[in-house]
Order: C-alpha cells, then sequence, then structure tokens
C-alpha cells in the first residue's frame, strides 16, 4: 500500500530498482500474491507492495495519461481521476485570462495537469498530504510543477477571491463497514458534498464540477450548464458549469484518442415523431442519450425516433455523423422466438451480434436460445427493442466505417 514514506522510498535507487524488479515480473491480478513474495526475498515488504501496487496501476492507467509509467497512484485515486485528454478539453474552456483557477479536491493532479496548460495560474487544494505529494510527483512529470502551487488544506475552509475561477471534483466514493469502495449517486453524499457550491456561487465568476455521469441533473437545484463527455464512444464523466463558464443548457462533447472533439448542444427545437424503422438505423453515442439530446440530433440529421420512449432513430438517407452509429435496416419483425429462429435460418444466418434498446432479454441467453447454424455464412446485428410501444427486433447490419462517421455505445 502507497503512503507518504513508501512514496519517498520509490524515488530513491533502491526504489527504482524495486519497481524495475516488480516491471519484469509482469504483474496481474491472477499472479499478484507470487510476484510479492518474489519481491520480499529482495526487498523490504512495504517497499515491494507499493512498488507492485504501483506497477499494476501504471499499468491500468496507460489509456488515461500518456506518461502513466513514471507517475504514481492509489487504486481509489486513479479511478476518479481525469485523463488527459478530458482534463485537457475542460481547461479550454476557462480561456485565457490571467485570473488564478482554484483546482479544488485536485487529488493526484489529472485535472490540474490540463489546467496548468492554460496561462491561468492553478492553486491545487487537497486534504489529502499523500495525493498532494503524488500530484507534486505527476506534475514534475509533465514539467508542470511550475504552474501549479499545491496545497493541504479543507475545501470547506477555502477562502475564495471575487471573481475568481474554480474546479471542484468531489470523491464520489465511500468506504463500506466491509472495507470496500461503493460509488456514491446522491450528490449530498459526494465528501465534500455538492452543496458547498452554494458557498461559492456569490464569490467565483465560473466554475466547473465534476459529477458522477449517471446523477439526475433534472433534480438539480442549480442553474447549470450539465456536459456529459464521452471517449472513444464510452462516456467517462459529467461536468456541471456555472456562471461566465456556463455555456448552454445541455452538451454532448465527444473525444477521439487522437483528439478531436464533437459536441451537441441543447436548443430549442420541435417534438420528433415516432415512426416505424426505415432504411437506416441510428444508434446515438451514449453521451447524448445521458444528455438528453436524441431529439435534437434527431432534428440535426433529419431522422425520427421509432418510439416515444427508444433512444434509437430511423431515416431514409444516410447522414454521416459523430454523434451515432448507423445500421442498414433489413427487416423489422414483432418478437416472437420461434419466428426469429425461423428467419434467420431463412436467411442463412450463422452469426448474431445482439444489442438491445428497452428490451429486458439477455442477449446471451438469446443466442443460445436461436440454435444458429455456425456453417451458415451470414451475419446480421439483432436490436431488440420497442416499434411504436411494441416489443420488436430489427435485422440490420452495421453500415461500413468509410461510409459512416459515428461511433457505437
Amino acid at each position: 500500500m502507497l503512503t507518504l514514506e513508501t512514496l519517498a522510498q520509490l524515488q530513491t535507487p533502491d526504489g527504482a530498482a524495486a519497481l524495475a524488479a516488480a516491471r519484469a515480473l509482469a504483474p496481474n491480478d491472477a499472479s499478484l500474491l507470487s510476484a510479492l513474495e518474489q519481491l520480499r526475498k529482495s526487498f523490504p515488504p512495504a517497499l515491494a507492495s507499493a512498488a507492485l501496487e504501483t506497477v499494476m496501476l501504471r499499468q491500468r492507467a496507460r489509456t488515461k495519461f500518456s506518461r502513466s509509467d513514471e507517475m504514481f497512484f492509489t487504486r481509489e485515486a486513479l479511478e476518479q481521476a481525469s485523463g488527459e485528454l478530458v482534463a485537457r478539453h475542460r481547461a479550454r474552456r476557462y480561456g485565457n485570462t490571467s485570473a488564478a483557477i482554484y483546482d479544488i479536491c485536485c487529488s493526484i493532479g489529472g485535472d490540474a495537469l490540463g489546467l496548468a496548460t492554460t496561462q491561468h495560474p492553478v492553486v491545487g487544494i487537497d486534504i489529502d498530504p499523500l495525493r498532494l505529494a503524488m500530484a507534486e510527483v505527476n506534475l514534475a512529470v509533465y514539467n508542470l510543477s511550475s504552474s501549479v502551487d499545491l496545497r493541504l488544506a479543507d475545501a470547506r475552509m477555502v477562502e475564495i477571491p471575487h471573481d475568481g475561477l474554480l474546479f471542484f471534483d468531489p470523491a464520489r466514493r465511500r468506504t463500506t463497514r466491509g472495507g470496500s469502495r461503493r460509488r456514491v449517486f446522491n450528490p449530498d453524499d459526494y465528501e465534500p458534498p455538492l452543496s458547498l457550491v452554494e458557498t461559492w456561487r456569490e464569490r467565483a465568476c465560473g466554475f466547473g464540477v465534476k459529477v458522477a455521469p449517471g446523477i439526475d441533473y433534472d433534480a438539480l437545484p442549480y442553474d447549470c450548464e450539465v456536459e456529459i463527455v464521452s471517449v472513444a464512444g464510452e462516456v467517462k464523466e459529467a461536468c456541471l458549469w456555472f456562471g461566465d463558464l456556463r455555456q448552454h443548457t445541455r452538451s454532448a462533447t465527444l473525444l477521439t484518442a487522437s483528439g478531436q472533439v464533437a459536441t451537441l448542444h441543447e436548443t430549442d427545437g420541435r417534438p420528433v415523431p415516432a415512426i416505424p424503422p426505415l432504411h437506416y438505423l441510428y444508434e446515438p453515442d451514449g453521451a447524448v442519450i445521458r444528455a438528453h439530446l436524441v431529439e435534437q440530433l434527431a432534428i440535426l440529421i433529419g431522422a425520427a425516433k421509432i418510439d416515444d420512449d427508444i433512444a434509437l432513430l430511423t431515416s431514409d438517407t444516410l447522414v454521416e455523423t459523430p454523434f451515432a452509429r448507423a445500421f442498414e435496416v433489413h427487416e423489422v419483425l414483432p418478437f416472437n422466438l420461434k419466428r426469429l429462429r425461423t428467419r434467420l435460418r431463412e436467411l442463412e444466418v450463422g452469426s448474431v451480434v445482439i444489442k438491445k434498446r428497452g428490451s429486458p432479454l439477455d442477449p446471451q441467453e438469446l443466442e443460445q436460445q436461436l440454435r444458429l447454424v455456425r456453417s451458415h455464412p451470414r451475419s446480421l446485428t439483432l436490436v431488440l427493442t420497442h416499434v411504436l410501444g411494441q416489443p420488436s427486433v430489427v435485422l440490420c447490419a452495421p453500415v461500413p466505417a468509410e461510409n459512416n462517421a459515428g461511433r457505437g455505445l
């Protein structure tokens, strides 16, 4: 387990040797105990444990940080940390003025890495000495130490200057009586609670608050923008924007690994009708769905819904969009297992990909029940859903990538 003492030890020559030895063992969850036993033959137990934990966390962190192999984490801090792509995207919201940004609950410095690339001076504040120490090292890995002033303080006691800028990332996990960590979805249970923003609204000219993507933001008592962010088609984070940093009511932002950005905003629009599936079916990105912008996307691409309560769209014309993945519709059937099984055999379908939207069926169980003839050459995507209120299955195939700029959920 990483502590202030073992963090310091890992930065010594002996610590570097322990990290190198741990890395050479290529540890994973299955080999953890044997790897630890091997390391303890050459290093003190606490150092061996910290080195092994660090190596494994660095492996997991590669999807978030390009220089993870030099950084330090705890498991909980890494799970909550913002990755580089998201942090840099959010940092652009703050512009390039001379006002300081207070990164409250900065933890290991994930968001500070993005904020430090702006022209703002950044003040990183956290109540945990270990996380601040890790943040100091992690910022140095990116040569950004001089851009962030790290301070040990309780977020509840921080004095925010008038017209200041803030970023707030409260903890969204709690330790149970059994010692495990669980996600927290009620913002009143965040640590510190989300209600802390009330103390800043009169002083700060603008701030962002990182929240759980599953938060019921329609029930929030604040006048703010909600931005849902997905990376490579996977919903990662949600942020509330207040004051001068608020630009819209709801936004869905899609980031790619190469740094491309596409954002869909809520605007006033006409109601979107529900009709049976046409030639193309669109599966919106998860950020679009979480941001409640499916209707906005429908208006953008000239599509309709297939059911008032289902986040699937349809049109007769293929429209390239980063906000949805397109499928070519072959047939739509009322759901009936026997009829579906017979039809797939008639079509010589030997393999399927099963998706569902609003269906209680288990895709794996259904695939077994279909009794597909694996020698049959054809492959189809089956979408289990509702069409105009009726349980249905859409037989379709993904539009080839060169003709479809979208991504799946």
